[in-house]
């Protein structure tokens, strides 16, 4: 099971849109795939249609302790997905009063990853799930709190998007300094999986952006982490989350289904995972 959480201390940067589009593009290959929205404003959740009236939530496994097969909701095939809300801002105050919150994540992944694999046939009233996950993709607030730190010691990698910009490239600094801290003190296996640029390419005609592209990718330690395929700015990205659907089925043939494909390809290849197809 790889857990990979997206992250960055800027809002507005395509992490949640990253996120969704990932994780639609891992199910279509027939990857096992969950999505955990863990940003209290749940916007991955908001875009999601195939959801119960009363759906499973982040914020009732916190509440509970009762863990996350029971918050399970069936997204797509081969696609489930823990939501988010307000009430996920209280509970994660409440953790981080815990002494081992960090290692909150890990725990709560470990016992699902038993719970599943000990029974695999559907349960009454939750959809039936695999004997086990491929991947867990995990949505993080850009804060960096609480939940941010526990995904991230429960990760193998951290993918980070980035628009090409002075503010944007402050929020990756913070995000790399969180990345070394926590390989110190809880996870030494944690990578920056890989950083990939927003709302740009390289053949767009915004100077200061390819300055700041180009001296990111000169960087002795972060440019060899930059993602060659980028992410162009796309209406169809905006319509389709408002229209609840994967950018794949909405407009299969956008910019934004082609770059995200792309992209999908490129995550698997620095995860040293081959394709499905």
């Amino acid at each position: 099971m790889h857990i990979i959480t997206f992250a960055n201390r800027k809002g507005g940067v395509g992490k949640t849109t990253s996120a969704l589009a990932i994780a639609h593009r891992l199910a279509q290959l027939g990857y096992q795939t969950l999505l955990i929205d863990a940003d209290p404003q749940g916007n991955a959740s908001s875009t999601i249609a195939e959801l119960p009236a009363v759906p499973g939530s982040l914020a009732a496994a916190l509440d509970t302790g009762g863990g996350l097969r029971s918050q399970l909701n069936s997204a797509a095939p081969n696609l489930y997905c823990i939501t988010a809300g307000e009430d996920l801002t209280r509970q994660e105050k409440l953790l981080g009063q815990e002494m081992d919150y960090g290692w909150f994540f890990r725990n709560i992944l470990q016992d699902l990853a038993a719970a599943l694999a000990g029974s695999p046939g559907p349960a009454a009233g939750l959809p039936a799930l695999p004997a086990q996950l491929d991947f867990v993709l995990i949505d993080t607030s850009p804060y960096l709190g609480t939940l941010a730190v526990s995904a991230m010691v429960a990760s193998e990698a951290v993918f980070i998007p980035l628009q090409p910009n002075f503010f944007n490239s402050e929020g990756l600094t913070k995000v790399v300094e969180m990345v070394g801290v926590i390989r110190r003190n809880f996870n030494p296996n944690l990578r920056i999986g890989g950083i990939f640029f927003t709302k740009y390419a390289r053949t767009y005609r915004k100077a200061l952006h390819h300055q700041y592209a180009r001296a990111l990718e000169a960087d002795p330690v972060l440019g060899k982490l930059v993602m060659q395929q980028t992410i162009r700015e796309n209406v169809a990205l905006d319509e389709s989350q408002a229209g609840q659907q994967a950018i794949y089925d909405w407009a299969p043939s956008s910019n934004g289904a082609t770059d995200y494909r792309a992209l999908t390809d490129e995550f698997l290849t620095r995860l040293h995972i081959p394709d499905a197809t």
